[in-house]
């Protein structure tokens, strides 16, 4: 099953704010993350597809059939909420099993699939607790099973994960991502987790005031955004007003870097953007060239395997990130690492 945007705009009564022209595939086992910041739209994309919200225009598809004006229940998507929402009256099988007793499936049926379903989640062993015994990440696979066991045409996670510690949260996401796949199920993620989206899914969706402003697999969202606003959104940036000066140069406040300037004209405003962890050490004292400069360390933050730095130097800071102990006074910019984007 596909899930499908074509030229989807809504905008919440009262207000200006909504989502505008938005179309996107998700092709059968494929699990997309929308990220963006908070009142960008990613929820609300999220709400159109589950029919909490009808369209203003456009059409929502469920394998190329139009679901735009049906009801939620008619759209047969599982999905799973940030709270869990799971029963606390209920076992775990009876949680599970609850999406199946609606559709009027026999007892014996339903109980039978899920615990077949809490099995492929690891939680058979439990599946006469009640939720109150289980643990934050126990409950998000009990929540997850329940999306999956009427086997929906697609799963719709809404910020699943941030009610877990950091260390749990990693565990999580990979056993979604394996669920998901053996599910073989379309997948739409909304979070606010840009690690999260980008170690999961096939392709990564930005967000920003209601519109899509870049959508591509994580690296090429990474490695290649559209603007400097992706780029200052997704990870951490350098991120310099420049100008071209010449044939494989642009000129930075701080001095000349080379890099490909592709057709771009002499005096052509340009943002260079370059990720810290391209950016290497030198050692004291060969700084002299072309990307590479000297400074003294207005910020050093230990985050255990790497530390991030700020470098300032004559005309501007320098962030980059290193797995070094020593010292660090002096960087080279690689040419490689650099790509232009459009001023801002």
């Amino acid at each position: 099953m596909s899930l499908t945007y074509k030229s989807v705009s809504y905008t919440y009564p009262g207000a200006g704010a909504g989502v505008f022209d938005i179309s996107l595939e998700i092709g059968r086992g494929e699990l997309l993350a929308i990220i963006g910041a908070s009142g960008s739209g990613k929820s609300t994309i999220l709400k159109l597809l589950a029919g909490f919200v009808m369209p203003d225009a456009g059409q929502v598809l469920i394998d190329g059939r139009d679901v735009s004006r049906l009801s939620p229940e008619a759209r047969h998507l599982g999905v799973v909420f940030q709270s869990y929402a799971l029963f606390p009256h209920m076992r775990l099988w009876e949680n599970v099993a609850y999406p199946l007793k609606i559709r009027g499936t026999a007892k014996r049926e339903r109980r039978a699939r899920a615990n077949e379903m809490l099995e492929r989640v690891g939680m058979g062993a439990r599946a006469e607790d009640f939720p109150s015994a289980l643990s934050g990440g126990q409950q998000q696979r009990v929540a997850l099973a329940r999306a999956l066991v009427f086997e929906p045409s697609g799963l719709l996670l809404d910020e699943p994960l941030s009610a877990l510690d950091a260390g749990l949260r990693v565990e999580m996401r990979d056993e979604i991502l394996r669920v998901q796949r053996s599910a073989g199920i379309a997948t739409l993620l909304v979070t606010h987790d840009q690690e999260e989206a980008l170690s999961i899914a096939d392709k990564v969706a930005v967000m920003r005031d209601g519109r899509l402003v870049q959508v591509g697999t994580p690296q090429a969202l990474y490695e290649t955004p559209v603007s400097a606003a992706v780029a200052a959104f997704v990870g951490q940036s350098n991120l310099w007003p420049s100008k071209v000066a010449g044939a494989g140069l642009v000129e930075t406040a701080f001095g000349p870097l080379a890099c490909d300037t592709g057709t771009r004209s002499a005096g052509e405003a340009v943002t260079v953007f370059v990720r810290p962890e391209r950016i290497a050490p030198l050692p004291s004292g060969e700084a002299d060239g072309p990307g590479r400069f000297a400074g003294t360390v207005a910020a050093d933050r230990y985050l255990g395997p790497i530390r991030r730095i700020d470098l300032a130097v004559a005309g501007g800071l320098i962030r980059l990130e290193t797995h070094q102990r020593e010292p660090v006074t002096a960087v080279a910019i690689p040419p490689d690492a650099i790509r232009l984007l459009p001023a801002h």
